[in-house]
């Protein structure tokens, strides 16, 4: 009977009902997937660029000179970088229109808030995908599952004898949708999990990156209102 225990054995011998689970599952497994090897370079591209701009904002250089350079390149940033470029591209904006200094650190300030706001809505993009499927596979498996049984013991009604034997290949293949269901949740959650730990520093890692920005555009204005110069 081993080969009649087979995944692909069951799966193919079940009924229609559970071979249609089957299929919407394997399409969820597929999304599940995809989500997590997008998300996962994401996450390791959003890493490298927050390190190389974090070595080169933080190596005591102009900051007129650094924004100048990110602006050459052509390319949106991410991470603090995106907040750098919104709030210093503000702030630079605004001091060159003669902007008081209570509205052009306001003015910085919203810009960073609307980057950060950003930032978070292109880290979580799609990890509520992952969450879905991890939380409804196992009840989509379930109810493969109890379709099936119904229809073994249906098909029972149609026997002069009930045994064991005549039942249970057909709870077996019934059950596989569970076991399926419960595999692609696993599968989801554990990246998941994964996933939300790295958004959720990254996110305390910008917005405290946004504070010292923001103290540092402060000393700056304060600096050049004294006639000083000061870009670190």
């Amino acid at each position: 009977m081993g080969n009649d225990l087979s995944i692909w054995t069951l799966v193919l011998d079940a009924s229609v009902i559970v071979q249609a689970v089957m299929a919407l599952l394997m399409v969820a497994s597929l999304v599940s997937w995809a989500v997590i090897f997008k998300k996962g370079r994401v996450i390791s591209h959003s890493r490298r660029q927050a390190d190389q701009f974090e070595t080169a904002f933080w190596s005591g250089g102009d900051l007129t000179a650094l924004y100048r350079s990110i602006e050459t390149k052509g390319r949106a940033g991410t991470g603090e970088q995106s907040i750098f470029e919104s709030g210093f591209g503000e702030f630079s904006r605004l001091r060159q229109l003669g902007t008081p200094t209570d509205q052009l650190l306001e003015g910085s300030r919203r810009a960073m808030r609307i980057a950060q706001m950003r930032e978070m809505d292109r880290l979580e993009r799609n990890l509520a995908m992952l969450a879905t499927v991890g939380s409804t596979s196992p009840y989509v498996g379930l109810f493969g599952t109890v379709w099936g049984i119904m229809s073994a013991f249906h098909n029972l009604g149609n026997v002069q004898q009930a045994t064991l034997a005549a039942v249970a290949p057909g709870i077996a293949e019934a059950l596989i949708a569970t076991a399926v269901g419960l595999g692609i949740a696993i599968a989801a959650l554990v990246p998941l999990n994964f996933f939300n730990s790295r958004v959720d520093a990254t996110l305390e890692t910008i917005e405290r990156y946004g504070s010292r920005l923001e103290l540092l555009l402060a000393e700056k204005t304060v600096a050049a209102a004294h006639g000083g110069q000061h870009d670190g």
